[in-house]
């Protein structure tokens, strides 16, 4: 999320056309074409943030700045030139680091909160715990995750916990 992404389409020489058709999870469907015997380009429904990385009679990839949410979907593009029609489609997945928290509770219980990731994150603990993690879903398809530290003695002064998710991992410390 936040950054930009590069979608590539089969480059070809002698292009006649080139289309992209997305289907965003939300909202309706957008197109960009290039029609080479007009040399003009053409969008219809398109946000913005998203067009031909260059020119697409020379490279026909798109390019969506600033990537959110939003832009989960499917990506077809269609090239057609001398030597035939070439397809290339992609399913856009974007994927949110959570925010990590860590806090003591009412009973001096240690507790790891990630919240807002996609996918769930998962929490683990430098020294055994039996807790459970707790996930709550929001609309967004983030998801957060929530985890108290329960020992299995009660000498414990620092406790570690450590968020795993595919964005990148991340620890914090706290001494309840």
């Amino acid at each position: 999320i936040g950054n930009s992404c590069v979608l590539t389409c089969p480059p070809k020489s002698n292009i006649t056309m080139v289309t992209w058709k997305i289907s965003p999870k939300v909202g309706g469907p957008c197109t960009l074409g290039y029609r080479a015997d007009q040399n003009k380009t053409d969008r219809t429904n398109c946000s913005d943030s998203m067009n031909w990385k260059f020119r697409p009679d020379r490279d026909p990839a798109l390019e969506i700045w600033q990537v959110g949410i939003d832009h989960e979907g499917n990506y077809a593009c269609e090239v057609v030139a001398t030597e035939g029609n070439f397809h290339k489609t992609y399913h856009l997945t974007v994927l949110v680091p959570p925010r990590l928290t860590m806090y003591c509770d009412d009973h001096g219980n240690p507790v790891c909160k990630a919240t807002a990731g996609k996918p769930a994150a998962r929490i683990l603990w430098v020294l055994e715990s039996n807790s459970t993690p707790k996930e709550e879903g929001h609309d967004n398809g983030t998801v957060t995750v929530l985890s108290t530290f329960a020992a299995y003695s009660t000498n414990v002064t620092n406790t570690t916990c450590i968020v795993s998710h595919p964005a990148g991992n991340q620890s914090m410390t706290i001494a309840c």
